[in-house]
């Protein structure tokens, strides 16, 4: 019992020290970094706090890429230029470059109202039957499969 409670308090202190018992996965970085603050429960958040103390450029990262996203989202064109000069400097360069290359079919998705998420959205749903089916569908079966479904 003395064992189990000194080891808790080693592992106690050294989680004091270092922010975080142990350094998560890049996976549960990226994850807890993207999604909203209210969505996080409480061991998130204070993993979240441990990382962005440790981290500071991946908050700078987090609001780069929460500000491409509301430009998106708000159809906000003009605001382009500035954010790739912004996020060249940042963790993000890599992700910026790829905007800046294609840049024109960016600001094409920016300002249409069209989308391809519909469309995307069916594509996904016929794969998901198809691979149900293990291939053994042709056209009539998978046919019936995907209007049966709807």
């Amino acid at each position: 019992m003395v064992s189990e409670w000194a080891s808790r308090r080693r592992r106690a202190e050294k989680a004091d020290a270092q922010g975080l018992a142990r350094a998560p996965a890049a996976r549960t970085i990226a994850r807890l970094m993207t999604i909203g603050r209210a969505d996080l429960s409480k061991s998130e958040t204070v993993t979240v706090a441990a990382i962005e103390r440790g981290a500071p450029a991946l908050v700078e990262a987090r609001e780069i890429l929460a500000s491409f996203q509301a430009m998106i989202r708000k159809k906000a064109l003009l605001d382009l230029d500035p954010w790739l000069a912004r996020a060249r400097s940042s963790l993000v360069a890599c992700f910026a470059s790829g905007v800046a290359k294609d840049r024109a079919a960016v600001a094409a998705a920016i300002l249409s109202p069209w989308s391809n998420g519909q469309t995307e959205g069916q594509i996904t749903k016929l794969k998901l039957v198809k691979r149900q089916m293990y291939g053994r569908g042709k056209i009539d079966l998978l046919q019936a499969s995907v209007i049966g479904l709807q």
